[in-house]
C-alpha cells in the first residue's frame, strides 16, 4: 500500500548513475522550455509574470514522488491559463485560491475513486475546446505582437478593436513578434524532419545533430534570449521601439496558506462571496485539469511501454495544487508540450522534475532583473508558436466521415466557447449527454417472425427504454396474422432495474388480455436472479434460442416444425 501511494519507492531502491545522467540532461532541457513559456502563460491567465514562475517548480516536485509516469510534468499550461483568466478575474488572490480549491476537489475525487466522470466528457467536446482555445488565444496575444495597449479581453470585442486600431501598430513591436514566429516555426520544422545521428556515424555528425536538437528543443529559450539582447540594445543606444515585459519582483514566494478573503475599494470579500464568483469554475477548472494530465499519462505510458494508475494521478496532481496554493500558483496541470519535450530528452524516472523546479527556483532567486528586457511581442511569439498546433482542422472532416452526429457536440463547444467558455464546456457536455441518452431510450431492435415474435435488443435495456420496447413489441404482436406470442432475447441484457421490471410486467398483462404470452430467453444470471425475485406471474424464460424455437412451436396455431426466419426485420427506431 505504501508502495501504491509512494511511486517513488518503486524505482528510487534502484537509481542508476546513467538514469541520473539523462534525468539531469532532460530536466535542465525541460526547464529552458518551461521558464520562458510561465512568463508567457502567467500574460493569458491575466497575472503578473511572476505568478507564471511561482506555478512552475511545486507541481515538479510533488509530481517527482506522488507520480506514476516518468514523462509528465506539471505547471502551468496554456488551457489551464484561459481557464483561469475566466474564472480568477485577473485577481492573484482569486488565482490562488482557485488552485487551492482545485486541489481539494482532485484530491477528494481520488480518494472517492471518481475518476470515471472524466469519461463523460467525450473527445468532440474536448476537441471543440482546444481548438477554440487556440484561436482565442492566439488572438488574445496579436495585440502583444502588434505593440496595441487598451484591446479588451472579451473576444469578439477583441477582434473587432483590434481591426480598428491596426493603424496604430509599432514598427518594431511587429517585426521582432514576426520573426520570433518565423523562427520557432522553422526550429520547430526542423525539429521534426531532423534524421537521428547514428552510433557508428563520426563524432562531427553526432556533435552537430546534439547542438541542432538543442537548439530546435530550446527554442523557446533562445527567441526570448535573443529578443532580450536586441532590446538590451535599443536601451543602451537610447531608444526603445519594443514594449518590454518591465519589473519582475526578485526572489522566492513566501510559503503560507492562500487568502480566504480580499479588500477591495469598498469593503472585504468574504470567502463565500469569493466562491460564489467562481462559481461552474470550481467544478470546470479541476476536471480539465484532470482531463488533461491523465490523457497525457495514458498516451506516454502506452508509447514508453510502462503502466500508469489514473487514481494515483488525481492524487498527485491535487496534492501539487493544494501544496502550489502555499507558493502563489495558480492551477497547474499536465503540459504536452513539454511532456513531449522531457520524454525525447532521454528521461528515465519522475526525477527529472527536480532539476527542472530547481532551474525555476534559480531563475526566480537570481534572474527576474534580466526578465525586465524580454519584450512582450517575443512572449507573445512563444504562445501563439505553442498554442496554434492545438486546432485540429483535421477532426471535423474526420466526424463528418466517421459520425456526423459527433459533429453536434463538437460544434456547441467550439462556437460557444467564443463567447464564454464555461458556456462552452457545458454546452458540449449537456449536448453529449442528451445524445448518450438517447441511443439508450431508443436502443435498435430486432424482430425476427415465425410461429412467435422472437426480439432482440441491440444494446441492454435501461428504463427509458422501456416505452419504446412495450410500443414495439405490442405493435408487432397484434399487427401480425394471427397474433402471436413474444420471446424477448436477453443476451445483450447484462443488468435491469426496478422499472424495467414494472414495464416487463406491464407488457406481459397487456399481452395477455389479447391471448398471447410473453417469454424470455438466454437470460444472464444477474438478470434472471433479478425476474426471479419480482415473482413475476406466469414467468417462462429458455436457457436458449434453439429452446425458444421449441416453445414456437408448441404455441397454438403452430405445427412445431418452422423456425424463426428473417422475414421481417426493423430497427423499430422512431
Amino acid at each position: 500500500a505504501l508502495r501504491r501511494r509512494l511511486p517513488v519507492l518503486r524505482w528510487l531502491p534502484r537509481y542508476s548513475l546513467p538514469w541520473l545522467q539523462l534525468d539531469l540532461m532532460a530536466g535542465l532541457t525541460v526547464g529552458l522550455t518551461g521558464v520562458p513559456q510561465a512568463l508567457a502563460y502567467a500574460e493569458v491567465a491575466g497575472l503578473p509574470l511572476q505568478y507564471g514562475l511561482y506555478s512552475s517548480f511545486m507541481g515538479c516536485f510533488v509530481y517527482c514522488f506522488l507520480g506514476t509516469a516518468k514523462d509528465v510534468t506539471l505547471g502551468p499550461t496554456a488551457i489551464m491559463s484561459l481557464l483561469v483568466s475566466s474564472y480568477a478575474f485577473h485577481e492573484p488572490v482569486y488565482a490562488i485560491l482557485l488552485a487551492f480549491l482545485s486541489g481539494c476537489i482532485q484530491l477528494a475525487m481520488g480518494l472517492l475513486h471518481l475518476g470515471f466522470l472524466l469519461d463523460f466528457i467525450s473527445c468532440p467536446v474536448i476537441k471543440g475546446f482546444t481548438s477554440a482555445a487556440s484561436i482565442t488565444i492566439s488572438f488574445n496575444q496579436v495585440k502583444n505582437i502588434l505593440g496595441l495597449q487598451g484591446i479588451p479581453r472579451q473576444f469578439f470585442l477583441q477582434v473587432y478593436e483590434t481591426l480598428r486600431r491596426i493603424g496604430e501598430t509599432r514598427a518594431g513591436d511587429a517585426v521582432l513578434g514576426l520573426a520570433c514566429l518565423a523562427v520557432l516555426a522553422g526550429l520547430r520544422a526542423m525539429k521534426s524532419r531532423l534524421p537521428r545521428a547514428a552510433r557508428e556515424e563520426p563524432l562531427a555528425a553526432r556533435l552537430g545533430y546534439l547542438i541542432v536538437w538543442t537548439s530546435a528543443t530550446a527554442r523557446n529559450a533562445l527567441v526570448v534570449l535573443f529578443a532580450g539582447l536586441v532590446a538590451y540594445s535599443f536601451q543602451v543606444m537610447g531608444s526603445q521601439p519594443l514594449t518590454l515585459t518591465g519589473s519582475i519582483p526578485q526572489g522566492l514566494p513566501a510559503f503560507r496558506l492562500p487568502q480566504f478573503s480580499m479588500a477591495a475599494p469598498n469593503g472585504t470579500i468574504p470567502f463565500r462571496s469569493m466562491v460564489e464568483d467562481m462559481g461552474v469554475g470550481l467544478a470546470v477548472v479541476p476536471l480539465m485539469g484532470l482531463l488533461e494530465t491523465v490523457a497525457i499519462a495514458k498516451a506516454f505510458a502506452s508509447q514508453n511501454d510502462y503502466r500508469i494508475d489514473p487514481n494515483q494521478e488525481l492524487l498527485a496532481l491535487g496534492f501539487a495544487n493544494v501544496l502550489g496554493s502555499f507558493v502563489s500558483s495558480y492551477p497547474i496541470t499536465g503540459s504536452f508540450g513539454r511532456t513531449a519535450v522531457n520524454a525525447q530528452s532521454g528521461v528515465c524516472t519522475p526525477a527529472g522534475g527536480l532539476v527542472t523546479g530547481a532551474l525555476v527556483l534559480l531563475s526566480l532567486a537570481y534572474l527576474t532583473s534580466l526578465f525586465y528586457y524580454i519584450p512582450k511581442a517575443a512572449l507573445a511569439a512563444v504562445i501563439i508558436s505553442a498554442v496554434v498546433p492545438m486546432f485540429d482542422a483535421g477532426i471535423f472532416r474526420t466526424l463528418w466521415r466517421v459520425k456526423r452526429l459527433d459533429l453536434v457536440p463538437l460544434c456547441v463547444t467550439f462556437l460557444l466557447c467564443f463567447w464564454e467558455v464555461q458556456y462552452g464546456i457545458v454546452a458540449g457536455v449537456l449536448v453529449s449527454g442528451i445524445l448518450l441518452l438517447y441511443s439508450i431510450a431508443r436502443p435498435p431492435i430486432k424482430v425476427l417472425e415465425g410461429d412467435v415474435l422472437l426480439v432482440q435488443l441491440g444494446s441492454s435495456l435501461h428504463f427509458p427504454a422501456m416505452e419504446c420496447l412495450r410500443d414495439a413489441v405490442c405493435s408487432h404482436a397484434l399487427a401480425a396474422s394471427p397474433p402471436r406470442s413474444v420471446v424477448l432475447d436477453c443476451c445483450h441484457i447484462s443488468s435491469i432495474d426496478y422499472t424495467v421490471v414494472v414495464g416487463l410486467a406491464e407488457l406481459r398483462q397487456e399481452l395477455r388480455k389479447h391471448g398471447l404470452s410473453l417469454a424470455f430467453c438466454s437470460l444472464q444470471d444477474p438478470v434472471l436472479e433479478v425476474l426471479l425475485s419480482a415473482d413475476l406471474e406466469g414467468f417462462q424464460h429458455f436457457p436458449s434460442r434453439e429452446e425458444a424455437e421449441r416453445f414456437g412451436g408448441a404455441e397454438p396455431g403452430g405445427d412445431g416444425t418452422v423456425p424463426f426466419t428473417s422475414a421481417s426485420e426493423s430497427s423499430l427506431l422512431p
